[in-house]
């Protein structure tokens, strides 16, 4: 324990110190002076100026007094709908004023505020100026000779100087505009035309020489200069705070020394101009609250920093103290799982930062609460599979797993004790075998494999249910008469509750004396030792159940079986391995000893969910009884024939699981069961692994598919910090759990690992179907899984519906990569791979379901090929066909000059 404390706190200290190294700390030139100009809005939230948002007297007031030690003159945009009352309260804290005049495609509009223009520079000592229009050229709302006619109208009503504001090329591409203004307002505004921000004040000051080289001798006026606190990049240029005080700094002061006059966009930030892009709200020197973004002195630095080192250490410390609460952790798995929990908390301090440093309207709001609400738990997901690593990887050997190594030694002892004479119990075994409409021959094969199991003390009882035919019945009635007194056929026609009614019985016509209950499916071939090896785990009498893992005989049949198979051993050689561990194993319904003792206890074989085996596991568990585990094969099954049965099958699982959630979840409260915190833990972190991972996959891409348009056509780019790199990085948690426990756990090659998790990943769609049937119904109809080669291939395509989403993920990435082509916005190329990464369960599904009915499906094709390449390249001779006899081949002339 000691080793585990000192590598928590070793990760705190290095967290810590992550914090310190990162924190940024960039030179900037000192201004101590006063700003000569601020542009100034007096509107408040978020709500359109045109809609309802008329500033108050004493919120002009206030700002007034904020920026009066600031600036010395403020610049407006408009002389109506409030903003009138700006130049008298300016002129009562010493402030100059620049009163605009806005103008756009309304006739009347434009009238009003000419004349409200008109009358606040007449009114008012402390105008200093009036621009009328701002980059009214540039929107296309007025052309330049009407403009020029609204611009001489207003100078000659007036004493001030007039102009207009427009972006720096519009003056330069309209030299009669220059020439009908008192003095030059240009915009410059680097952000927009993409430059860096160490490109900014070199570009503007390049710019300003531009226009004073084209208008010699005219007074020229910066009437725009900024730069965005927070939002998206556009092409090089990155907003953001520091890029923001850096690059202020660096303007004023360049432009006080050569005399520059200038206005700063903006004074206060101003939410309500989201249809500006991400950056809109941003350009304020003081945030919404008023407050200052940055210091104009010193070094540029994040005065929050350390609040939010704080928050990801504490999170980190937080979510690492389940460690200590672990059986003997080792120090290597220990720094695993805290590093993960301080990853965690530095995404948390990062989601803080941005709901805390953005301005959000409802639906902006909403979107991002929910984005929050669904990566919780994905979130949790990765760190439910980073612990899985960490034990598997770094923890101590499995402990209760029964391996061969320990049956053997039980089997020296029972020989040695028979060959001293002394008795050996042999508790008696009822092995049941349910079917339904199964091959006869291939439950022949499994009912001879019984017959051999190397135990004397067993009965089998057969039934098949609800299988009016009897040419599945009579074949199977037959043989059991062959093999002898020990086998029981039982057929039961109109049995209610699926499987489980058929289960219940077999167990009416269980010898009275069997002690153990042993299920095993109609397709399942038993090894001699199956029994001989599992069942003196009951000497022990708190265990109430062992269970061996599937596997199957028929993986050769193809390429999808093949790699099925694969992607059915992960399940059985990793997952249930650990959770062996806390007597916590989920039971499946062949190859599975159950204690009469409990089963009766538990209540037996229930029909009220679809997986009545883990449903029955689970209740023996509450019961409190002991559970065992062995991954040695015991016995060989036949995989799904097609492609539709194997999901089908996954669907059944899926939708029973959720069945068992719902009628067990309240046993898992403290209380309510025996079932150990351990079991409860490894039972809700395995349904989240598995039902909540995959519905939640499904449900992520649909809202990111429906967010695509809004993406691309709205200017609304995703976080990435907060929301598109949490999902890669769940992505690539996955793919690292996957690889790694299949590499140390399951034995299989890289090619069968690589199908295996295409085949795991295609069930995704089907998964979550399932839980969204379990939502919104209480029961399905049991259906049995097609195994045998005797169902044919459905003519239906068998991925439709992933084939759509799949294909739209990546149309909608396409989308995306195409409409961000100017903008080269970093969040919509992230948001477009994380698109590509979600379409690829969806495109899984569809790659299997076209391999079923391909040629390359086939095992021979592949030998073929190889064969042929081969041949082609030099590495094998030609084979040629063998020559045909002279006399053989006259014969065959004849033949077909006959035909």
């Amino acid at each position: 324990m000691r080793a585990v404390v000192a590598v928590l706190l070793l990760v705190v200290a290095a967290h810590a110190g992550l914090w310190g190294l990162l924190r940024d700390k960039q030179k900037a030139p000192d201004f101590t002076g006063i700003l000569p100009s601020v542009s100034y809005a007096p509107f408040d939230g978020s709500a359109h100026p045109d809609v309802d948002n008329i500033p108050s007297a004493e919120r002009i007031r206030s700002d007034l007094k904020t920026l009066s030690p600031m600036t010395r003159a403020i610049r407006l945009y408009s002389s109506t709908g409030g903003v009138e009352l700006v130049p008298p309260i300016a002129n009562e804290v010493g402030l100059k004023v620049t009163v605009g005049a806005w103008i756009d495609k309304f006739s009347d509009r434009n009238e009003r505020e000419m004349q409200a223009a008109i009358e606040l520079a007449k009114r008012n000592s402390n105008v200093n100026g009036i621009v009328v229009g701002n980059e009214t050229i540039y929107r296309a709302d007025q052309k330049v000779e009407d403009l020029i006619k609204l611009i001489q109208r207003v100078k000659s009503q007036v004493n001030v100087p007039v102009t207009t504001g427009e972006i720096w090329n519009i003056w330069i591409e309209n030299p009669e505009l220059a020439s009908s203004v008192d003095f030059i307002a240009a915009h410059i505004l680097p952000y927009w035309e993409g430059f860096s921000d160490k490109q900014a004040v070199d570009q503007a000051l390049i710019i300003y020489q531009k226009l004073r080289d084209a208008f010699p001798g005219k007074r020229i006026v910066i009437a725009e200069f900024g730069w965005p606190s927070a939002g998206y990049n556009l092409k090089s240029a990155i907003p953001g705070p520091f890029e923001q005080a850096v690059t202020l700094r660096n303007f004023v002061s360049r432009a006080e020394a050569i005399g520059m006059e200038y206005n700063i966009v903006e004074a206060i930030d101003q939410p309500w101009k989201f249809f500006e892009g991400g950056v809109g709200p941003y350009w304020g020197i003081l945030n919404a609250s008023r407050e200052p973004k940055f210091a104009w002195t010193g070094p540029v630095v994040d005065p929050a920093y350390w609040k939010l080192a704080g928050i990801a250490l504490l999170v980190g410390i937080l979510l690492s103290l389940p460690i200590l609460q672990l059986a003997a952790p080792t120090a290597m798995q220990t720094l695993l799982l805290s590093s993960a929990a301080h990853g965690v908390g530095a995404w948390v301090a990062t989601v803080f930062a941005y709901w805390t440093g953005h301005y959000f309207l409802f639906g902006s709001a909403f979107a991002l609460t929910l984005g929050m609400i669904l990566l919780v738990p994905l979130v949790a997901i990765a760190l439910a599979r980073i612990e899985e690593i960490a034990v598997v990887a770094f923890g101590r050997k499995p402990r209760r797993l029964i391996t061969r190594a320990m049956t053997d030694v039980q089997e020296k002892k029972q020989t040695a004790a028979l060959a001293k004479g002394e008795p050996v119990r042999f508790p008696k075994v009822s092995i049941h075998v349910p079917a339904y409409f199964e091959p006869p021959e291939m439950l022949k094969q499994t009912l001879d494999a019984v017959a051999r199991l190397d135990y004397p003390n067993f009965e089998c009882v057969v039934i098949i249910n609800n299988t009016p035919d009897p040419a599945f019945t009579q074949p199977i009635q037959d043989h059991c008469r062959e093999l002898g007194e020990r086998f029981k056929f039982i057929n039961a026609e109109k049995v209610q509750g699926f499987k489980a009614g058929a289960l219940r019985i077999a167990m009416d016509r269980t010898a009275a004396d069997a002690e153990i209950i042993g299920i095993i499916d109609a397709d399942y071939v038993v090894t001699p030792d199956w029994l001989k090896d599992l069942v003196p785990a009951f000497d022990d009498p708190r265990v109430g159940l062992v269970q061996a893992p599937q596997e199957h005989r028929d993986g050769d049949r193809s390429l999808m079986h093949y790699i099925m198979n694969g992607e059915y051993a992960g399940f059985f050689d990793i997952g249930m391995v650990q959770r062996n561990e806390v007597n916590g194993i989920i039971v499946h319904g062949t190859m599975c000893l159950i204690r009469r003792a409990a089963m009766d206890m538990a209540g037996g074989w229930s029909s009220d969910t679809i997986c009545e085996d883990s449903d029955l596991g689970l209740e023996i568990m509450e019961h409190g009884w002991l559970t065992h585990y062995t991954n040695t094969r015991y016995g060989y099954g036949l995989l799904p024939d097609t492609y539709e049965a194997f999901k089908k099958q996954r669907h059944r699982w899926a939708y029973g699981g959720f069945q068992i959630i719902k009628k067990h979840w309240r046993r898992f409260l403290p209380g309510n069961s025996r079932l150990s915190r351990d079991q409860r833990r490894e039972f809700g972190l395995g349904w989240l692994n598995w039902l909540g991972a995959e519905s939640l996959g499904v449900v992520v891409a649909i809202l990111n598919l429906i967010w695509v348009p809004i993406v691309a056509f709205a200017d609304i780019a995703i976080p990435d910090k907060i929301l598109t790199l949490p999902i890669i990085a769940s992505f690539v948690v996955t793919l690292a759990h996957f690889v790694v426990l299949y590499r140390l756990r399951v034995k299989i090659n890289a090619p069968r690992m690589f199908g295996a998790m295409i085949a795991a990943m295609s069930v995704q769609w089907t998964v979550s179907r399932a839980v969204a049937q379990g939502l919104i119904t209480e029961h399905l109809a049991f259906a049995r899984t097609s195994k045998g080669g005797l169902t044919l291939m459905s003519v239906e395509f068998q991925a439709f519906w992933e084939a759509v989403i799949g294909v739209l993920l990546l149309i909608g990435a396409g989308v995306l990569i195409a409409s961000n082509s100017f903008r080269q916005i970093h969040e919509i190329y992230i948001f477009a791979g994380v698109l590509v990464l979600q379409s690829l369960p969806f495109l899984a599904a569809v790659a299997i379901a076209i391999l079923e009915n391909s040629r390359i499906n086939s095992f021979q094709w592949w030998t073929d090929t190889r064969i042929r390449t081969a041949e082609l390249i030099g590495l094998r001779p030609v084979t040629l066909p063998p020559a045909i006899p002279a006399r053989q081949k006259v014969a065959q002339e004849i033949h077909h000059d006959a035909a």
